[in-house]
């Protein structure tokens, strides 16, 4: 017996049938060459960000931790919506 899931996926694959299409091997790489691009993107906030919130911590400063803390929240997720945005141009390229 298939789960819900899986009968909502089949049903998503028979009305988008470009959505199943199989990705080229260039594209493949252009997606795994913007996910490296952005993971070193995110470390590179997260190292700087990480560094000014001990320095917060360690002078007692709760309202600094908060704010660096949803700081680097918020660039987390800007830059994952970046990534997001430019993985599906790369799709939407293949796909013409």
């Amino acid at each position: 017996m298939k789960s819900a899931y899986e009968l909502a996926m089949e049903r998503l694959a028979e009305s988008d049938p470009d959505n199943s299409r199989p990705l080229s091997d260039a594209t493949k790489e252009a997606l795994a060459e913007i996910d490296r691009k952005y993971s070193a993107k995110i470390a590179e906030r997260e190292v700087f960000l990480n560094q000014q919130l001990m320095q917060a911590r360690r002078s007692r400063d709760r309202e600094a931790v908060r704010q660096l803390e949803r700081q680097l929240a918020d660039e987390r997720a800007r830059l994952g919506d970046e990534r997001e945005r430019a993985k599906e141009k790369v799709r939407q390229a293949q796909a013409c």
